[in-house]
Formats: structure tokens, C-alpha cells, sequence
């Protein structure tokens, strides 16, 4: 009979080790999906592009996402590198796999032909680059809900005739709206709450990895240039459990049907 050989307590600690280091190992040997969102405030409030990245880790995924992003700003001054904006400057020097195209909140209702041709643009721009191109569909504000036909119609619209996926961030965000009116996803009248945020940085975390959000903690947390802990985000553990529900059965399949 083979006796059982016991690792000295130097070896064991190293063993240990090794296996609380095995996700981040994963995560290093894989190369990276390098995610650039291009918008306004609608993106950037409360930290949603850093919030995705931070869900992707915890869950043991390498996304690493950067921004371009002005208060205000549409796509068509994105493109003229307006409001010192360098977006395509950015696009040309970094290989992204992926670009986050969000226009003003009321471009579609108040210049629909502005709209149609800066987003064009960018999307014939990545696709010469090898980028995939994606469409985030913004929400309708507060005071009103109406909006969001024309919104919603406008970018599935372009995203068929340009053969570009459309991320539905503004249906699922009505629907959370019309499931818990209770539940306040408005920072103001248009832009997202903390929870308005961590809603739509589950959906992204869902569209680019396909993976169950249901283990996403409620609280996201980066670090600083220092090392030091920073969180991005705290929500309420029944809010949490809403949201990540609500993207969980969320069909997205059908919107990843042109790419």
C-alpha cells in the first residue's frame, strides 16, 4: 500500500497560494477584450464603463474598458473632434475589439438625420478597422416615457440598415421602470441613478460575455492609482436582486443577430 505523502508547511502555503492566484492567472493568459464607450454623461454617470470591467473581474472575465466621453456631447462632435474630444484619435492607436456608439439623448427626436450620418461614420470607420461596432439604444426621460418609440425605433432601424447590433439598454431600462415604479433609476430628469447605472453596466456585462449576472455582487470596486481599494458602486441587496433578475431573462439574442 502507497503511503500518503504530507507537504511540508513551506509547500502548503505555496500550494495555497498558487490556488487563491488561479483566476487572476486565468484572466492574464487570455488576451483581454478592449472595450472603448463613446458618448456623454448618459455613459460615464456614476462610473458605468469602470462598473463593467469591475463585474468582469469578479466573475473571472478580462474586459477592460476605456472611454471617450463629454457632458453633452453627440456623436457628430465625437467625429469632428469638437468639446476636445479625440476619439478618433483613439481609435487609431489602440487595437479595440469593441466600440460603444451613444448618442445624445435626443438626437434621434430632435436631428434624426445628424443621428443616421456621425453614427454611420463611426460604424463604417471600425468596421474598415476590424472593430466590432454596437449601438447603445439611451432611455426616454422621466417626465417622458413617450419618448422611447422613437429612440428605440431610430436605432434598430440604423442598426439593420448598417448591419450593426444594437444594445437595448433603453427597453430594458423601461422595463425596470414599469416593473418597480417604486424604484427610482433618475438621477434628474434623464440621467441614470447609482442603480440606473449598475442596471445598464449589467447589461453590458451580459452582451459581451453571455455569462449569468446572478452572482454580480452589489457592491463594485476597482483600485486607485495607489493600489488602494475604491468602490464604484453600493446598492441595496432586494434592488440588486430586481436587477440582475430583470437582465438575466432578458432575451439579448435576438439583438446579436448582425454580427
Amino acid at each position: 500500500m502507497n503511503k500518503m505523502k504530507i507537504l511540508p508547511i513551506k509547500n502548503l502555503k505555496k500550494v495555497t497560494l498558487i490556488l487563491l492566484l488561479f483566476p487572476a492567472i486565468l484572466i492574464s493568459q487570455e488576451e483581454n477584450k478592449e472595450i472603448l464607450f463613446i458618448g456623454n454623461s448618459f455613459t460615464f454617470f456614476w462610473n458605468m464603463p469602470q462598473m463593467v470591467e469591475a463585474m468582469a473581474k469578479d466573475q473571472g472575465v478580462g474586459l477592460n474598458t476605456s472611454q471617450s466621453t463629454v457632458g453633452g456631447s453627440n456623436l457628430a462632435q465625437h467625429w469632428e473632434e469638437e468639446k476636445n474630444t479625440q476619439t478618433r484619435k483613439m481609435l487609431k492607436e489602440k487595437s479595440w475589439e469593441y466600440i460603444v456608439l451613444q448618442d445624445h439623448s435626443r438626437s434621434t427626436i430632435d436631428e434624426p438625420e445628424r443621428f443616421q450620418s456621425y453614427a454611420t461614420n463611426f460604424i463604417e470607420f471600425a468596421k474598415e478597422k476590424e472593430i466590432k461596432p454596437l449601438l447603445s439604444m439611451t432611455w426616454a426621460y422621466n417626465s417622458n416615457p413617450l419618448m422611447q418609440k422613437t429612440i428605440g425605433d431610430s436605432y434598430l432601424k440604423l442598426g439593420k440598415e448598417t448591419n450593426t447590433n444594437v444594445v437595448p439598454v433603453g427597453t430594458i431600462f423601461m422595463q425596470a421602470r414599469k416593473s418597480r415604479p417604486d424604484l427610482n433609476l433618475y438621477f434628474d430628469d434623464k440621467h441614470p441613478s447609482s442603480e440606473g447605472s449598475y442596471l445598464i453596466a449589467l447589461i453590458f456585462y451580459k452582451y459581451f460575455t453571455g455569462n449569468s449576472v446572478l452572482e454580480v455582487p452589489n457592491r463594485l470596486a476597482t483600485l486607485d492609482s495607489e493600489g488602494n481599494q475604491l468602490y464604484l458602486n453600493f446598492i441595496l441587496p432586494e434592488t440588486g436582486d430586481f436587477l440582475r433578475q430583470l437582465v438575466e431573462e432578458f432575451n439579448l439574442e435576438p439583438y446579436k443577430e448582425t454580427n
